[in-house]
């Protein structure tokens, strides 16, 4: 890269660093000072193109917090309710685990074994799962956008407020979301070609009558060595 090049490259993230921050002070709202606080530059930034792109308007409180990632409430321009979650720096432990769900999937192969590359390949992971579930009739958060370690899907729930989950409120009728959840795993076996891994009470919402399947990022394709072991 010639040096021109590198200086216009420089002062071209410095604008969008200045522009993040005109961003942030001008929607107003106490969140963006928590992003900045608890988010490198680099994921900041994503959120900016997202929000420069339209994927995303606003972002409001945290819902769900976790170790390895924050579940964010926020709006698109038509007012549609997002689930913005943000995948963070990974412990050795969860970094183990995330290898094992990782390795022997053919969609990525070429992964590279670095904490910041398996992270981002996680997001990719849960993005490509959610969008093949969809594809198969499965009731899935639909995805939106994904890009590094930040994915942009659809919120269930309304107005902020998570659906709750079957371990939270178990349903008034547990066998016809039995029967439902049943007719899922057959569609996501069948027809998307994968295996949950990691399907319980925690991760099925109950939303208008209908259970939900998140936390999709450990779901594997069946040539995977663990899939026959994950399915028993």
């Amino acid at each position: 890269m010639a040096f021109r090049e590198k200086v216009e490259k420089k002062l071209h993230e410095e604008e969008k660093e200045y522009e993040v921050e005109q961003l942030m002070k001008e929607k107003r709202s106490e969140e963006y000072e928590v992003l900045e606080e608890v988010f490198d530059r680099s994921t900041l930034m994503i959120i900016y193109d997202f929000m420069n792109s339209g994927v995303i308007d606003r972002i409001y409180g945290v819902v769900k917090a976790g170790k390895e990632a924050r579940v964010y409430w926020g709006k698109n321009k038509e007012g549609r309710e997002l689930a913005i979650k943000i995948y963070l720096t990974v412990s050795a432990e969860f970094r183990k685990g995330m290898l094992k769900y990782i390795e022997g999937d053919h969609r990525f192969k070429n992964v590279r074994r670095d904490t910041r590359s398996l992270i981002f390949a996680w997001a990719q992971k849960e993005f490509k799962n959610l969008e093949q579930a969809l594809a198969a009739g499965v009731r899935v958060p639909k995805p939106f956008a994904v890009r590094n370690n930040v994915l942009v899907m659809e919120f269930i729930g309304k107005n902020g407020v998570s659906a709750p989950s079957l371990k939270e409120q178990p349903p008034s009728n547990p066998e016809r979301i039995y029967k439902i959840l049943i007719t899922y795993l057959e569609r996501l076996y069948q027809k998307a070609e994968l295996v949950h891994g990691d399907l319980s009470e925690y991760n099925i919402m109950v939303w208008r009558g209908l259970p939900v399947l998140f936390d999709m990022s450990q779901a594997v394709p069946l040539s995977h060595p663990l899939a026959d072991f994950l399915l028993n």
